[in-house]
């Protein structure tokens, strides 16, 4: 079920009154929202949550026997979470990886003359898998690591399953999230306003911006690049780096929003970062959720930035690389995640060494590197991002500058150059407006949301597939 979609306002409308009867009684308001996260989640197929509550179940029995054995300085406890964490990895390595390198492996074997080749199941991949076990993750080793003790088993299924951040993040912490149901809480102190100019603006950037951009523009040339010039390619990468920020981030603000309503707080996911002067800054403020869980269980257990420039190196490449094929099986995302770490590592060992660069130029090089990088994340096979790369040779008449696609790209990525604290003091002024300023506001756009959703519906967030 997508957010920007009639069935889920519906949905939404029938929940938030509910929620705020129900707050200041936890006992009753953490049940109702774990059914209604599930049947969320059953609306995409209901077998899907018996994973979820599978996964929930395993990571609380590992939880309460790291407790029960002394917690993680024990040798026992170190044992019992890392069984944990292997094994919701080989949960999200089965039904994420399985016929990647199922493929990948009989291929080679045919290469070589053995055709023996290996069973290849069709698993279906659940929705949010990548989200979900990174969060379970998150749950057992700071429990682990003495940050908060086990929960209820009721409280750990919620914070899981909790429908705003299921299906695409952002990646709660489960020392975010876990803390926050243990008070009651009074509706009177949702931050209302914030929570609906979240939601207007993800809805913005979704449908009147990203679509627009992928349909006008983005898709066209990746479905057919042979049909197109240097100049529609060039501006196609330019526009993919404006969808896919609005496309990602509308969903994540919708979900903050939503939670916000909900009387929930999540942690920030984006920050302005096409305004980046270096790839680490560019990290620093996009998809930060997942920036931090990489940096906090991939890069310092590798080292981090101890042991030389050498290993730090390494360490940067292996943790890009791993958090490219993250986003999926398939050789352009291991190949994007690969040159942004081999970016991050020469960058680090250049800091400080060019000081008279100028910071315009640190800029440009910066996106452009972002863009360009961008051909391996959104072409479906390494043959097609070939064909792209081609045709940025390739001269031509521009078919595709048309006003609105030009003018969208460039106001996603000139607000960003903007100095902030304008654009922050507007947004705190509307969100301070009265309730009926706030509901006529989410009115207005959503009816001009709905003016521009083509017939064929508006289609799933790019984050879904991961």
């Amino acid at each position: 079920m997508l957010f920007p979609t009639v069935e889920f306002a519906i949905l939404f409308a029938l929940v938030l009154p509910l929620s705020w009867a129900l707050m200041p009684r936890p006992h009753a308001w953490k049940p109702v929202m774990l059914a209604i996260s599930y049947a969320f989640y059953a609306a995409a197929d209901w077998r899907f949550c018996l994973l979820l509550a599978g996964i929930t179940v395993a990571n609380q029995i590992a939880a309460r026997g790291i407790a029960r054995v002394g917690g993680g300085a024990t040798r026992a406890g170190r044992r019992i979470c890392a069984a944990a964490v292997v094994a919701d990895l080989a949960v999200l390595g089965v039904f994420k990886y399985y016929g990647f390198f199922v493929d990948e492996i009989n291929g080679s074997l045919s290469q070589v003359g053995l055709g023996l080749p290996l069973p290849l199941a069709s698993l279906a991949l659940p929705i949010g898998v990548s989200f979900f076990t990174f969060q379970a993750i998150s749950y057992v080793v700071d429990v682990k690591r003495g940050l908060l003790g086990p929960a209820p088993l009721l409280d750990v299924g919620l914070y899981l399953s909790f429908f705003p951040h299921l299906v695409a993040g952002p990646i709660v912490r489960a020392r975010e999230f876990l803390p926050q149901l243990e008070q009651p809480r009074d509706p009177a102190k949702v931050a209302v306003g914030a929570g609906v100019v979240l939601i207007a603006i993800g809805l913005i950037k979704k449908v009147a911006i990203a679509d627009v951009l992928a349909r006008e523009v983005v898709d066209p040339v990746f479905a057919v690049p042979e049909a197109y010039a240097s100049a529609d390619v060039l501006l196609a990468l330019y526009a993919y780096t404006a969808q896919i920020y609005c496309d990602f981030s509308g969903y994540t603000d919708i979900a903050i929003g939503l939670a916000l309503l909900l009387g929930i707080v999540f942690p920030q996911n984006f920050d302005r970062p096409y305004r980046a002067r270096s790839l680490g800054e560019y990290w620093r403020r996009w998809h930060m959720t997942l920036s931090r869980f990489l940096r906090d269980f991939v890069y310092i257990p590798l080292g981090g930035n101890r042991g030389g420039r050498l290993r730090v190196m390494r360490n940067l490449v292996i943790t890009m690389t791993l958090g490219g094929l993250w986003h999926g099986a398939a050789w352009g995302f291991v190949l994007w995640g690969l040159l942004h770490g081999v970016y991050l590592a020469v960058e680090a060992q250049l800091r400080g060494r060019a000081p008279g660069f100028p910071a315009w130029a640190r800029w440009a090089i910066t996106y452009h590197f972002i863009a360009f990088a961008f051909i391996l994340f959104r072409a479906p096979d390494l043959d097609l991002a070939r064909s792209i790369v081609v045709q940025l040779a390739q001269p031509g008449a521009a078919t595709l500058w048309t006003p609105l696609p030009v003018l969208l790209t460039l106001l996603v990525i000139g607000t960003m150059l903007l100095p902030p604290r304008p654009l922050d003091a507007l947004r705190a002024r509307v969100e301070a407006a009265s309730p009926p300023v706030l509901a006529l506001s989410l009115a207005v756009t959503i009816l001009f949301v709905a003016a521009t959703i083509p017939s064929q519906g508006v289609p799933p967030f790019i984050y879904f597939a991961f």
